[in-house]
Formats: C-alpha cells, sequence, structure tokens
C-alpha cells in the first residue's frame, strides 16, 4: 500500500493499521524519515520543501514496492511519503515491511528505503540561512542502491 500526502502520518498508528488481521507475520521492519538540520551538513535549515508530480510519483512508488513484493515473500508493505514544506524534526516517510521471518522484513524494508531514496520523483529544495537552492542527489545514495541492483542472467 502507498500513500503520498501534504499531511503528517502517525507511525504506531499506521503499523496497527497495515498488520490488523496478518497472523502469519513473524516480523516487521520500520523505517521513519524526518527532515534534519545537522550543522555538519552547511547553514541552518529552517524548512525544505518536496516536490512531485501527482499520478507519475504514485505509480513508481507502486512498481518500487511491487518489486519488494517480487523479491521477497511479504505479508504486507506500506509506504507513506509526504510532500509539501516541512521544518526540522518533521516527519518525511514511513517505510513499513511484514513477513513471516524477519529477515525477509528486514531486508525489504532497507531495499525500499534505498530505492526511494534514488527512484522516487521527488524534488527537494532547502531554505537555509544563506537562501533556497535545490538538493543534488548523493553518491552514497546510489552506492546503496546499487547493491540492490539484479543482474541479468546468461543463457
Amino acid at each position: 500500500m502507498i500513500r503520498v500526502q501534504g499531511a503528517d502520518f502517525e507511525p504506531g498508528a499506521e503499523i496497527d493499521r497495515l498488520l490488523d488481521g496478518h497472523t502469519a507475520v513473524g516480523g516487521v521492519a520500520s523505517f521513519i524519515g524526518v527532515v534534519r538540520d545537522d550543522p555538519e551538513d552547511g547553514p541552518a535549515l529552517r524548512a525544505m520543501t518536496l516536490e512531485h508530480y501527482p499520478g507519475m510519483t504514485e505509480r513508481m512508488l507502486e512498481a518500487i514496492e511491487q518489486e519488494a513484493n517480487q523479491r521477497w515473500d511479504l505479508c504486507a508493505s506500506l509506504i507513506v511519503h509526504r510532500y509539501g514544506r516541512m521544518v526540522p524534526g518533521d516527519r518525511i516517510v514511513l517505510v513499513v515491511t511484514a513477513a513471516r521471518h524477519r529477515q525477509a522484513a528486514l531486508e525489504s524494508c532497507q531495499f525500499l528505503i534505498d530505492w526511494l531514496k534514488t527512484k522516487a520523483p521527488f524534488w527537494k529544495r532547502e531554505e537555509t540561512e544563506d537562501g533556497e537552492h535545490w538538493v543534488q542527489a548523493q553518491a552514497r545514495d546510489d552506492v546503496a542502491a546499487a547493491k540492490w541492483q539484479v543482474e541479468p542472467s546468461v543463457s
């Protein structure tokens, strides 16, 4: 299940709804992404705005979630991704995977996080004390996502 929304979300309530009736679940993994103001990143962050193309974004998130469900035997999965203006401390994204066994839940959750960071069509603009700027992709995110690339089989 995926949702793209401007409003905040309550992680506990989201997880409870996702797991309702899934009695075969043996492990649940979750990740909450939060707007960070880290002095090591440069000038103080006042706010961040995430933009997206409605329709295109949902289709891509559905495809990413479908890929996780093809790779792992999941009982349930959830991606809630926000857009709009957020300030440090606000929640941005929730990823939850539930499986019969913990390894599938943990691996699929990490996969979803890594692929969302590099493949989800969101554009990030930061407001800092020095002005506004668009955030560029980070090489470290590409490296993290690369470990999930499937090598084509040789016939």
